[in-house]
């Protein structure tokens, strides 16, 4: 029996840079403001930390910060996907050596593959990482989308546990949810649509915007949860002004941005990554006011 890695929202964490490396202390800062605020599970190592731009030694540094100082609070779930299959197990099998609760396995990108070779890299990598995998399909970023009759494929195997979706898609998530069976546990990987993914069977959001307004997606998921229907689509509505612009340039260029106004100091992205423009963060300024953040 297969069971979902976590219920409600999870914070996709940011890394905040120095010009030396990886500021530890503020991430540190950042895990404890997430547990405070309530959230359910962090993502460690995913698209918003800009893995692409960290090395190999940063990456496991990250990963075993992260999970050393959540503590077995919260699971703690590893970004460890390449579009190389090897790299890819090799940073699996590191992330369960550090005591990782579940790994997030993004598609391969750039060299992409078939659908085919998706279940053999999906294959290849839980058949020997005894830990639950989420895979991730973000089409946009990786030119490459996990049809619904390959996530039912996929969820054949004991350790595939389901899916972070983020193809914008909501036949798409309904067919493969209707495909994979209730064992396959999709979250939503689009902070808009987390309510119409929630309507349709989704376990919770992995969410960008919680690193902004942790309080806010855990109360979104909470009051989905408890059956309060409306409320939950109308706080998803309140706040889609907010997460519009929190994608108005590259995730995760607005976010940060967001939280260096918050006084946060989480530093800037990496190149080629640069800093927001002045009109989209003055728009970005706005909706956090009339959202009630500043």
């Amino acid at each position: 029996m297969k069971t979902p890695v976590f219920t409600g929202s999870a914070v996709a964490l940011i890394t905040p840079f120095t010009d030396s490396g990886i500021d530890f202390n503020k991430i540190a800062e950042l895990v404890e403001w997430q547990l405070e605020n309530g959230t359910q599970a962090i993502v460690a190592c995913g698209t918003t930390a800009e893995t692409a731009t960290m090395s190999t030694e940063e990456k496991k540094q990250v990963i075993r910060f992260i999970i050393e100082k959540t503590n077995g609070r919260v699971p703690v779930i590893a970004g460890t996907g390449s579009n190389c299959t090897q790299s890819a197990l090799e940073m699996s099998l590191f992330a369960k050596q550090a005591g990782a609760d579940a790994l997030l396995v993004v598609t391969p990108y750039y060299n992409k593959t078939t659908q085919d070779g998706l279940v053999a890299h999906y294959t290849y990598i839980a058949d020997r990482v005894d830990l639950p995998l989420i895979t991730y399909n973000v089409p946009s970023r990786t030119g490459l989308n996990i049809l619904p009759a390959t996530n039912a494929r996929l969820a054949a195997h004991p350790n595939i546990i389901g899916l972070k979706e983020a193809n914008g898609n909501m036949a798409s998530v309904a067919e493969t949810m209707h495909r994979a069976g209730k064992e396959y546990f999709v979250y939503s990987g689009s902070d808009e649509l987390t309510v119409p993914m929630l309507s349709l069977g989704a376990k919770g959001v992995i969410s960008v915007a919680a690193n902004l307004c942790p309080a806010a997606m855990v109360k979104l998921c909470k009051l989905w949860f408890d059956g309060k229907i409306a409320e939950a689509a109308a706080l998803q509505v309140q706040m889609s002004a907010l997460i519009a612009n929190l994608f108005s340039e590259v995730n995760p260029i607005p976010v940060k941005a967001a939280m260096n106004l918050l006084g946060m100091n989480v530093g800037i992205p990496r190149l080629p990554l640069v800093e927001m423009t002045a009109a989209n963060r003055e728009k970005l300024a706005q909706s956090m006011k009339e959202f009630g953040l500043l």
